[in-house]
């Protein structure tokens, strides 16, 4: 039998260390107030950068406090039952019960190097079904609807505050009455029975957001209200939000993590479920920053969903890639990724740098364009799923990486993103001209912003983006991106000599931009398209520029919403 004391020891160890991650987390998470006040946007990347890197830390200081305890106990299986017991007990009434047990999975997973997932010694499931809204009361402010719909904003500021003054607030009050007003007849203005607000204030980039909802008799409605600063650190309403479509796109899976100050993160997490009732839990978790606690609530959903379907995992659509092997499962809505033994023989890198690439774009600020991905080790699925092609492909290209078991396929190091549409073979598939040609310009737009967010795409053939069910152009290939700075941009040389190419000095770091046009879309009427309305990515001045701002430190804010949804800023309306 297990040493009790022993047991309880070490279980309340992992607890006190996941404890200080979390205060860790949440003091990061606290100063983005201060920042966004003060407009402090680097401070905010570095911040973003900080809490991304923070639980490796967090966790290796635990094992390393444990270590002499687990060396004595690593083969003895009673050890571990009783472990997962008796910690269990000690965070029945933890009020981030569900995050601190990823920490302690994950602490397990350091002792054990992956090596085996079971639901004896981890959470593999949880240790209770959580209840929705038994702490909504400390994860939300109410508003009196009974008043004026002006005397409701006048609630909600005084609850809000922020430690700098409005650049115009009567004309900011003026349009929120205005805009819900013309949204809500009357009568359902009437009907309005609550207005709920998080507590939590939603900071990204340049933005804070207050997020709640109109609470009616049959219906309830997004409530949004989105802030920014202007260049002297004035505050201004940019928009009210009250439609669906806008609050998902605003957590969408492109970027970067709210910093939003909750000791109730499920709870919180739980009431926005019921606003986007489309998004998965795992994906607001990853969305508030908990992506550690996203990628166990995605696996367990991963594991429900392969119990309720029949569907064969096999090789994602689109153009087999030379450094990634993508397959999918139909039903459900992933890809996942595995690097591959050997690249193309144009693909001069090795597995190392793919790895760190993907670093680069976890520690990135996406502004809406560069999917995220989460890595993971010793991935499982049942062999008995695996189509043969698939399989047959897995073993030709990825050997390494994976394991056969006999009823399961190991696989050592994968990668997993948000499935989307290849833009080439929605290119071939859609017939609809506006479609075609929103599409083009997004991806000359996508390209851009990435270019402003200081990442040089590196390959921008159109099979590497992707679209989504928005129309929404993302990146997601990113094997040769690098830093702006770590590019020469540079005109063509000008010859007679048609081997003039093969003389002239040509550094590895060279790019020529007039060579975009030849490959980023295949067929001629897309490249005339993205030509005449993105002319400019085809010149070295234009990523010389852009090269410049970034060096300046310019940070740009991309806003996730339509500009048709902003208020216009520069007059007084009536």
């Amino acid at each position: 039998m297990a040493d009790q004391a022993q047991v309880k020891k070490m279980a309340y160890q992992i607890m006190i260390s996941f404890d200080k991650n979390y205060r860790w987390f949440s003091r990061v998470t606290r100063g983005a107030k201060e920042r966004f006040e003060k407009g402090q946007w680097q401070h905010v990347l570095a911040a973003s950068k900080e809490r991304i890197t923070l639980y490796e830390q967090s966790l290796a200081d635990a094992v390393a406090e444990l270590y002499e305890q687990i060396m004595v106990h690593r083969n003895d299986a009673d050890f571990w039952h009783q472990l997962k017991k008796a910690y269990a007990a000690l965070i029945e009434n933890h009020p981030q019960y569900e995050l601190a047990e990823t920490f302690y999975n994950s602490v397990i997973g350091k002792v054990f190097r992956h090596k085996s997932i079971n639901n004896d010694v981890m959470f593999v499931l949880s240790s209770r079904c959580f209840l929705a809204g038994q702490d909504r009361h400390k994860v939300i402010h109410s508003f009196d609807t009974t008043t004026t719909v002006r005397e409701m904003y006048e609630s909600i500021f005084s609850c809000y505050r922020f430690k700098i003054d409005f650049e115009d607030r009567e004309r900011d009050m003026q349009r929120l009455d205005k805009a819900l007003r013309q949204r809500l007849s009357n009568s359902a203005l009437a009907s309005v029975a609550a207005v709920e607000m998080l507590k939590s204030v939603f900071y990204r980039g340049q933005a804070a957001y207050l997020i709640g909802r109109i609470c009616m008799p049959t219906r309830t409605l997004p409530f949004v209200i989105a802030l920014h600063t202007n260049d002297t650190h004035q505050l201004f309403v940019d928009a009210l939000l009250t439609q669906r479509h806008d609050l998902s796109i605003i957590f969408g899976f492109a970027r970067s993590y709210f910093m939003t100050d909750t000791q109730y993160p499920s709870e919180l997490v739980a009431f926005l479920h019921e606003l986007m009732p489309n998004k998965k839990v795992f994906e607001l978790f990853i969305a508030l920053g908990h992506y550690k606690h996203g990628k166990t609530a995605f696996y367990r959903n991963f594991l429900t969903h392969l119990a309720q379907s029949d569907d064969m995992f096999e090789v994602a659509p689109g153009i087999r890639g030379l450094v990634m092997m993508v397959f999918h499962l139909p039903s459900y809505g992933v890809v996942f990724k595995i690097i591959k033994d050997e690249f193309g023989e144009s693909k001069k890198i090795t597995r190392e740098h793919v790895v760190d690439r993907y670093k680069l774009v976890k520690m990135s600020d996406r502004v809406g364009r560069m999917a995220d991905t989460h890595e993971y080790v010793n991935f499982r699925l049942p062999l008995a799923r695996v189509g043969s092609e698939l399989l047959n492909e897995l073993q030709e290209t990825c050997a390494s990486s994976i394991e056969l078991t006999a009823d399961e396929l190991i696989i050592k190091h994968l990668y997993i993103e948000r499935k989307m549409t290849p833009l080439n073979i929605f290119l071939q598939q859609e017939t609809d001209p506006q479609k075609l040609q929103d599409a083009i310009d997004d991806l000359g737009t996508c390209i851009k912003q990435i270019a402003l967010a200081n990442i040089f795409p590196g390959d921008m053939l159109h099979k590497n983006f992707g679209i989504t069910r928005n129309g929404r152009v993302i990146f997601y290939d990113y094997d040769e991106i690098c830093l702006m700075h770590e590019r020469h941009f540079r005109r063509l040389p000008v010859s007679d000599d048609p081997y003039a190419l093969d003389t002239l000095s040509v550094a590895p770091n060279d790019v020529f931009p007039e060579q975009f046009e030849h490959f980023i879309v295949g067929k001629r009427p897309f490249k005339a398209m993205l030509k005449a309305l993105h002319g400019d990515l085809m010149t070295p001045e234009y990523w010389q520029r852009t090269q410049q701002k970034v060096a300046n430190g310019a940070i740009h804010n991309f806003t996730p919403y339509p500009r048709s949804r902003r208020f216009p800023r520069h007059h007084r309306e009536d």
